[in-house]
């Protein structure tokens, strides 16, 4: 991998990775395609961490207050119950509860099924069913379900429904922001409470997630051939960390106004365009892996 490789593939992760089509399917697409085989671990898991810490810069008077909030309740010396304790009557720590409990389906999952996530679930004939029917069940539950409810509304059942939509973003094509939007318009938030949903319970399960696999493939990234050397790697993770904020801006913009009917459309014609690939033998259904 070049620089101009690694820059580029900086570029795809940032525009993809908070939008409902999948960045782990195009990183997966576009890496084959430009370098014949998976990009490598250490790579991915630094340039993923340029995107998350776009989220928390975005988010950072969200968290601060939702951190601030749920600890002072759950510290307090002056609680008069297990309730008060847990944050009864205050939105923002009840809503630090709510993104805890949506964010366990994800990192069990990925600790139990670890080996059939990085092998199985790879697969390219997956990744085409799972964007066409996650492109098809995002356009009806987006035309279908009213929007009104915001976060304040969450409760922790739906927490946990969030965070089943999140979990099944292992799977390479659903899309963490895919499957949490999809399952949240589904019961009736509004297209930007979903979207802010996503991005706020992601942050404790991505990013930490990536902290790991990051020093985990930097002790291995000698021995993994696609690594392109720091330079590249840490010009492409700016450029995902800077086009990330520019895209969370913009996608906010856009779906306070608009639905997600083109991201559906996109999802189902990308499905379309990779089957096609693999039956032309462009693209393997079963990548190449290198690396340690």
């Amino acid at each position: 991998m070049n620089f101009f490789q690694a820059v580029l593939l900086g570029l795809v992760q940032a525009l993809t990775e908070y939008l409902p089509v999948s960045s782990s399917a195009h990183i997966r697409i576009i890496g084959d395609l430009m370098l014949g085989s998976d990009p490598g671990a250490a790579f991915t898991a630094i340039i993923q961490i340029g995107t998350e810490l776009a989220v928390i810069l975005y988010f950072r008077h969200d968290i601060v207050r939702i951190l601030s909030h749920w600890g002072s309740r759950l510290f307090s010396r002056n609680a008069k119950d297990w309730r008060d304790r847990m944050g009864a009557g205050d939105k923002d720590a009840l809503l630090g509860w709510y993104i805890i409990v949506g964010t366990l389906p994800i990192v069990i999952a990925g600790v139990l099924l670890k080996h059939t996530i990085e092998t199985t679930l790879r697969n390219l004939w997956i990744t085409v069913t799972v964007l066409l029917l996650f492109g098809i069940l995002l356009w009806i539950a987006d035309a279908r379900s009213r929007q009104i409810k915001s976060i304040d509304d969450m409760t922790l059942k739906e927490a946990l429904v969030f965070g089943i939509g999140q979990m099944l973003a292992l799977i390479p094509g659903v899309s963490r922001s895919g499957g949490t939007i999809t399952f949240g318009r589904a019961m009736g938030y509004t297209r930007e409470a979903a979207v802010r949903v996503s991005f706020l319970m992601a942050i404790p399960a991505v990013f930490g997630a990536g902290i790991f696999e990051a020093i985990d493939a930097v002790k291995n990234c000698r021995t993994d051939v696609m690594f392109p050397g720091w330079g590249a790697t840490i010009a492409a993770t700016i450029v995902s960390f800077v086009v990330g904020y520019v895209v969370i801006i913009g996608f906010l913009k856009f779906v306070s106004t608009f639905s997600y009917k083109a991201f559906a459309i996109y999802r189902i014609a990308l499905a379309v365009v990779v089957a096609v690939l693999i039956i032309s033998g462009v693209l393997p259904a079963v990548g190449v892996v290198t690396g340690a």
